[in-house]
C-alpha cells in the first residue's frame, strides 16, 4: 500500500520509519496509544528528536485509519512468525516448565 508522503516518515523495507532513523512508526504509535507523551517517547528512543516524534504523531493522526490497519497487520505478522519456545529451544522450555511445576508444588 502506498502511504501519503511526509518529511517525517519514510517507507522502506516494507515498513514505515521515522525519516533518517531505524525507529519504526508503529513503535512510536503504540507508545502514543498507550498514553506516553512525546517527551516519554523520546526517552524510550533517545536517537529521536522531539520534533520527529511530534511529526510522527501528526502523521498518525492525519492518517489514523490506514496507520491503525498497518500496525494491526504488523502485530498479526509478528504473531504468525513467532516460534514457540517449546520448538525453538526445547531444553530451555523443559527447564522452565520443570521450575514452574516445582514452584507450584511448594507449600505456601
Amino acid at each position: 500500500m502506498a502511504y501519503p508522503s511526509s518529511p517525517y516518515i519514510e517507507e522502506r523495507d516494507e515498513g514505515l520509519y521515522l525519516a533518517g532513523t531505524r525507529v519504526s512508526l508503529d513503535s512510536v504509535v503504540i507508545r502514543f496509544q498507550q498514553g506516553a507523551s512525546p517527551d516519554k517517547i523520546v526517552q524510550s528512543f533517545p536517537t529521536l528528536k522531539l520534533s520527529q516524534v511530534y511529526g510522527a504523531i501528526a502523521y498518525y493522526l492525519e492518517n489514523e485509519s490506514a496507520i491503525q490497519d498497518y500496525v494491526a497487520e504488523g502485530e498479526r505478522e509478528l504473531e504468525r512468525s513467532a516460534v514457540p519456545l517449546s520448538r525453538s529451544n526445547p531444553a530451555l522450555y523443559a527447564r522452565l516448565n520443570a521450575a514452574r511445576h516445582q514452584s507450584a508444588s511448594k507449600p505456601t
